[in-house]
């Protein structure tokens, strides 16, 4: 008799075991209609599952989260069938859900193209239409794995072999098509609704083997109504209009080539984009009590089997030998080990610590070349590192003290507002299970007495401990993970990290592990995104272009820019023979912030004809007027 409690508290008892459905229909005919799945003590069901048990359960509706993400995975088996209806003997392998959509791959002669898609989205429609309702059977292993292959479906029958011996078999059918999958799926293929789109195509080994058969990937998404999708389609148009690597052509900024993969070429105006912004965290960490430091670009190998990155990362690792003293070295794709040799290098006492230690350290690690991406993904990068050693009882106090930085950094940088995870133990991990509820419980704890709110990243932490995740909300509505802390006991104790305690004895310190915006390259990348180029004054490549529209304005045009030059400004002139209407145009297009125009009625009066970028009108000052505004508007927040 199973006792079934919603999520008001209520309890509804049944005579035997119970379907989903059948309780939905005893709340109400709306519910009944509305519910497309429930939760069952926490885990997500298709809704005429039976149970036959006491339970807490909950009902998944369309407004509800949790339906997003079944309607993507719906839609990749309406992917699945359309695909296969219309080129039949196409082989399907797998096509989850992903973030903001779903994809599968499919193995045929031919790959598919863009061309395709009206007519797989045709058919889609038409088995959505058909309202067909998703059953889930469960069969032995071997007569699931004799009939895909009778099918032809090779890939199918190996997933099912390769499963555990004691995983359950569940094959879903929408009318006469199926699949192997562990569900759960919504009611019907008419829950999934029409608002999907196909997106694009790729290359995809099998089970990400090169050496496996090259399959076709198509990726679409899907919404929960029409609002929704053209909403996300609005944000990819937004996006592309954004995209870094664009911007950074138009505002010569960098540029990568084959000679360096995943590395970048700085211009002179990116340079300084990246200097005032290294500069102004530079200030930042002084004000904070930061020691800047500097480390070695190439470690031995015994440095990083000693950490545990030589487990954890060695495939990442880019590795140098150095024959005649046979030698294995690695470029560091992290700067932690290092500053443990930096606090280990003499007697520490405990009166040092709080220890905060800060490089704008260089590392590279090996990303596939599929995984590059503008300077947002690479493989030679700055991180914004700092590590604090303290003692167990001062872990809140420097959390508290580095999200105070965090927030006042993110502020002036654009950003508003952010959101933090607690990402706690990962399955593959250092340290026992007692070192890691110490480290997870300091760092809950400390959250509390810092006011910080967190959502739960279950098992997403550092191999070495449990970290926040700051969360960062872009113009466009995209989440940035940028910041991190971590709270780590395991590397100190491997790499013999210790102080002389209040009471003359050795002692290890806890080493927080800390980043604001985790590496210059990819924060870089985001603000060129989040103000598509149009920076504010004080990080602006070219602050100021003072134009002349005559050539007789040429030498008081000169004077201006001398004149802001000495003000501290970045300043251009352009005094060459061109209409100044094209002058204005070029130099908007690369977005610089404010044009100066100056002819012979500007250079008789001493003024400037003042035009800001994306605005029409045009404000006449006086030169010194100008020269004192300007200067104000081009200091960066933290010095005005």
């Amino acid at each position: 008799m199973p006792a079934i409690t919603l999520p008001d508290g209520s309890v509804r008892r049944f005579d035997g075991a119970v379907t989903g459905t059948t309780v939905a229909q005893s709340i109400g005919a709306g519910l009944a209609r509305a519910a497309l799945a429930m939760e069952v003590d926490g885990r997500l069901m298709d809704i005429g599952r039976s149970i036959d048990h006491d339970a807490r359960v909950r009902f998944i509706t369309r407004k509800d989260t949790e339906s997003l993400e079944m309607i993507r995975h719906d839609a990749a088996h309406v992917l699945a069938e359309a695909v296969q209806s219309l080129w039949p003997g196409t082989q399907v392998t797998i096509g989850p859900s992903i973030e903001n959509g779903f994809y599968y791959d499919f193995y045929r002669n031919e790959p598919f193209t863009p061309e395709d898609f009206p007519r797989i989205e045709a058919r889609m429609r038409e088995i959505i239409d058909a309202n067909t309702p998703f059953t889930r059977e469960t069969w032995p292993r071997e007569e699931a794995i004799c009939f895909f292959e009778d099918r032809g479906e090779r890939f199918k029958a190996e997933l099912i072999r390769d499963l555990p011996a004691d995983e359950e078999i569940s094959i879903y059918r929408q009318g006469e098509w199926l699949d192997l999958c562990r569900g759960p799926h919504l009611r019907t293929t008419g829950d999934i609704g029409k608002a999907f789109r196909l997106m694009k195509v790729a290359g995809a080994y099998w089970r990400g083997d090169h050496r496996n058969p090259m399959l076709t990937r198509i990726y679409g998404t899907a919404w929960r109504d029409q609002k929704e999708l053209d909403a996300h389609l609005h944000q990819l148009e937004e996006a592309e209009r954004r995209d870094h690597r664009r911007i950074g052509r138009e505002m010569d900024l960098f540029h990568i080539q084959e000679e360096a993969v995943g590395q970048i070429f700085w211009h002179p105006k990116g340079w300084r984009l990246y200097s005032v912004l290294q500069d102004y965290m530079r200030r930042a960490q002084n004000r904070n009590g930061y020691q800047e430091v500097r480390t070695p670009q190439l470690v031995d190998r015994g440095l990083w089997e000693a950490s545990g990155h030589w487990d954890k990362y060695r495939e990442h690792m880019f590795i140098a030998t150095v024959e005649d003293e046979d030698k294995t070295l690695a470029l560091k794709p992290m700067n932690c080990p290092c500053h443990v040799q930096i606090f280990r290098h003499g007697l520490r006492s405990y009166r040092e610590l709080p220890l905060r230690m800060a490089e704008f350290g260089a590392c590279h690690r090996y990303e596939p070349s599929g995984a590059l991406h503008g300077i947002m993904r690479v493989r030679g990068f700055t991180q914004d590192d700092a590590h604090i050693f303290c003692t167990e009882d001062q872990i809140a106090d420097e959390t508290a003290r580095f999200v105070r930085m965090l927030s006042s950094v993110y502020k002036d940088l654009g950003f508003e507002h952010f959101r933090v995870k607690f990402a706690d133990r990962p399955e593959q991990r250092s340290g026992d299970d007692a070192t890691w509820d110490r480290a997870e419980n300091a760092l809950k704890v400390a959250c509390d007495m810092a006011g910080v709110t967190y959502e739960h990243n279950p098992g997403e932490g550092a191999f070495y401990g449990p970290k926040l995740e700051f969360v960062l909300r872009d113009a466009i509505g995209r989440d940035w993970q940028c910041g991190t802390l971590q709270v780590d006991y395991v590397l100190p104790e491997r790499l013999d990290a210790s102080y002389v305690g209040e009471d003359s004895a050795r002692h290890r310190p806890v080493m927080l592990h800390r980043a604001i915006l985790g590496s210059f390259e990819r924060f870089l990348g985001i603000l060129i995104e989040q103000h598509a180029g149009r920076f504010p004054m004080w990080l602006a490549p070219v602050q100021v272009v003072v134009a002349s529209i005559v050539t007789d304005a040429e030498p008081y045009a000169r004077e201006v820019v001398e004149k802001l030059q000495a003000a501290g400004l970045v300043v251009e002139a352009d005094v060459r023979n061109e209409k100044i209407n094209a002058k204005i145009r070029e130099h908007s297009l690369a977005r610089v912030p404010v044009i100066l125009v100056v002819g012979r009625k500007e250079a008789e009066e001493r003024t400037v004809a003042l035009r800001r970028l994306g605005g029409k009108a045009q404000e006449i000052l006086s030169l010194d007027e100008a020269v004192t505004a300007l200067a104000h508007e081009a200091t960066p927040p933290d010095l005005r």
